[in-house]
């Protein structure tokens, strides 16, 4: 049975060097609940983000973000370690609602992270399925 594929669409602050490309890093959790890469591979789990620049403003960049591995808060923990975290991203981008993490004043008040599709084998048919979902209003209107 193949693995589920999974996308997701993002948009962060500022633009990526690199068009496209892979964050890895082993992913661990403390004891707040917070994610966080290591360096130490018994405490965390190895986590792949594929990523691709989709469009960018000049202040945002839309990715497409395809997960190679499923850990918690993934997504938004590698790309806030990259220097672009998502925007509306209040636990791991923004030190306080009222500050974004470089300072700038947050003005997104919603995280701009959506799951466009899912695929997968259906279990009882043996064929591929793929679910796609509409991109939100909010998202476009971030990236126009």
């Amino acid at each position: 049975m193949e693995e589920t594929q999974k996308k997701y669409l993002a948009v962060v602050h500022g633009r990526l060097a690199k068009k496209a490309g892979t964050f890895s890093s082993y992913l661990a959790e403390n004891a707040a609940h917070v994610v966080y890469s290591t360096t130490d591979i018994r405490k965390g789990k190895l986590s792949h983000t594929a990523y691709r620049v989709l469009k960018e403003t000049a202040e945002f960049s839309l990715l497409e973000i395809d997960l190679i591995t499923g850990r918690k808060n993934q997504i938004r923990v590698h790309l806030a370690e990259s220097g672009h975290p998502i925007v509306g991203d209040k636990k791991y981008g923004e030190k306080n609602p009222q500050q974004r993490c470089d300072g700038a004043p947050a003005s997104h008040k919603r995280l701009a992270l959506h799951a466009l599709s899912i695929s997968f084998t259906h279990p009882f048919t043996g064929k591929q399925v793929t679910f796609e979902t509409e991109v939100p209003g909010y998202l476009r209107s971030l990236v126009r």
